[in-house]
């Protein structure tokens, strides 16, 4: 395999592009995520959505609440993007990131909302994921719903429900994402997109974009 010839085994895939969500993965063939762009991946993990990132060459930051996933994913920069500070990745929470207003074109969350203890904490993190992203970006989530398993959950508080597969999560709904997206005035890039896991969990995709001011931000 030649350094030109695209990436087609399992072993060369996984090698080229991590274990990427596919739905990120979606956003990227349609160029809305690039190479050239800053991105937040919130609550990244040990890297799994950063890996391809890095690798194309974006300047990627991550943060998490987990130091040991924070130190895993400094080791995949340092292999895989060694000229990205090992600053870039950090130990914290999303509702209080340490970034200034506006400092991202790409903010990055999968797989981490549907842990919010309740729904002001909820908000709490999607408010400050949107603060970060800068006019023009785009915000791209995947988050445990309701939709689709509705007769299947049961409501424990609030917005939290225990699943059929044994899980309690933060659990929203197409009027709460609708309703979200409005109050943050930004506009769906996609239709809500729902895979339904054989009826025991749901996962939602949400991509906003962030609309740019009339000051040309």
């Amino acid at each position: 395999m030649s350094g030109s010839d695209p990436p087609c085994g399992r072993d060369e895939l996984a090698a080229h592009f991590g274990n990427i969500d596919i739905y990120l993965f979606d956003q990227l063939l349609r160029g809305r995520i690039t190479s050239q762009m800053r991105i937040l991946d919130a609550g990244c993990g040990h890297g799994r959505n950063s890996h391809y990132l890095m690798r194309c060459g974006a300047e990627v930051f991550g943060i998490d609440a987990d130091p040991a996933e924070i130190s895993d994913i400094q080791t995949l920069a340092a292999r895989l993007a060694p000229a990205l500070p090992a600053e870039n990745f950090a130990v914290g929470r999303l509702n209080e990131l340490p970034f200034p207003d506006g400092h991202f074109a790409a903010v990055v969350c999968s797989a981490v909302l549907h842990f919010a203890k309740d729904e002001s904490e909820f908000e709490q993190m999607v408010a400050e994921m949107w603060r970060v992203l800068g006019g023009g970006g785009l915000f791209f989530a995947r988050l445990a719903s309701t939709i689709g398993i509705e007769d299947r959950v049961r409501r424990l508080r609030g917005r939290t429900h225990h699943l059929p597969d044994g899980s309690d999560r933060f659990l929203v709904d197409e009027e709460y994402l609708l309703r979200a997206t409005s109050a943050l005035g930004g506009d769906l890039v996609d239709p809500l997109k729902t895979t339904n896991v054989q009826n025991i969990r749901a996962m939602t995709t949400w991509v906003v974009a962030k609309r740019r001011t009339s000051a040309g931000e």
